[in-house]
């Protein structure tokens, strides 16, 4: 039986060596590669997309494992995606499984059970950790709470210089490199970026370029 080939896709290196770790002692498994973002991901598989199935995890900067999996099972498809996350929340569960994630598991899970997992995936199961499939059965049954959400994201509106400080965060430039480009200061941005998370009611880069490019805002 041929080995099972791997790739662990994880911006944190220290977790990425910790899923590896769990893994390393199953013969029947050979990780190819571990790399920090989906761009690199889908630099590697240019070269070579002799691959079985990739572990993603979602928070990633650059390009983030939700839009990855979908470029992934486009151009492909033959390539297995389960995601690896500590991240349990409905809106995520719901956008990987929409973009084609064939499972959806949290980082806690042991190494025995993460193995059985990949085998499972690898003869087209689909690998849930218990607390994500109770969600998404909700999510099955409820449909409406999703609509609700996305009825609720409709209302946001940026202005025309909210969208461009926001186009170059998505492409991954820093304040300093925003300002140069829009002949702004770095303090401007900065109050324009505060504005922008406030009106999409986001934390952080990665859910505002996330939420934005959903809403078509971007």
């Amino acid at each position: 039986m041929s080995k099972i080939k791997l790739a662990i896709v994880d911006d944190n290196t220290f977790l990425a060596r910790a899923i590896k770790e769990k893994l390393v002692d199953f013969e029947e498994l050979d990780i190819k590669y571990m790399v920090f973002n989906g761009s690199e991901l889908l630099a590697k598989l240019e070269k070579s997309h002799n691959l079985d199935l990739v572990l993603m995890d979602i928070e990633m900067p650059i390009l983030d494992g939700i839009e990855t999996v979908r470029i992934i099972k486009q151009k492909y498809p033959h390539i297995k995606v389960l995601m690896l996350t500590v991240f349990d929340n409905d809106e995520n569960i719901f956008n990987a499984i929409q973009a084609g994630a064939d499972g959806y598991l949290l980082k806690e899970i042991e190494g025995p059970k993460l193995h059985n997992a990949i085998v499972e995936t690898i003869g087209g199961g689909a690998a849930m950790s218990p607390s994500i499939a109770v969600k998404t059965l909700k999510l099955l049954r409820y449909p409406e709470r999703q609509e609700s959400l996305s009825v609720q994201e409709e209302e946001i509106l940026l202005s025309d210089r909210e969208k461009e400080v926001l186009e170059q965060l998505a492409e991954g430039l820093s304040y300093t490199l925003i300002a140069k480009n829009l002949f702004l200061s770095p303090s401007t941005v900065r109050k324009h970026i505060e504005n922008i998370y406030k009106k999409l009611q986001v934390h952080n880069k990665l859910e505002a370029v996330q939420k934005a490019r959903r809403q078509s805002l971007i």
